[in-house]
């Protein structure tokens, strides 16, 4: 079944689904800037695009694009600045 979700007055769109091993969406996010609150482990692939991610315990933006992937801990925020239309896939433990 899909779950089709809507953030930030339609700017981050998600389709949440049963993988075949985790829980996973899929999505695009516009150009714009947001902060995420995290329940469960999630590791995010960028598909295709460019992000700027503030991690949960570092002072400073790191760059990620196409075919990057970082993780972000359970209970945790981080902030995502996106500087073009940008695809994602992740995964949630």
């Amino acid at each position: 079944m899909l779950n089709v979700n809507a953030y930030f007055e339609d700017q981050v769109l998600s389709i949440a689904f049963q993988g075949e091993n985790l829980a996973t969406t899929v999505g695009v996010m516009s150009v714009g800037e947001f902060a995420f609150g995290t329940s469960q482990y999630e590791r995010m692939t960028v598909i295709d695009g460019a992000l700027e991610v503030k991690l949960p315990g570092h002072d400073s933006f790191q760059s990620f694009v196409s075919g990057d992937k970082f993780e972000i801990a359970a209970d945790a925020s981080f902030e995502v600045r996106v500087l073009r239309p940008t695809a994602y896939h992740c995964t949630y433990e």
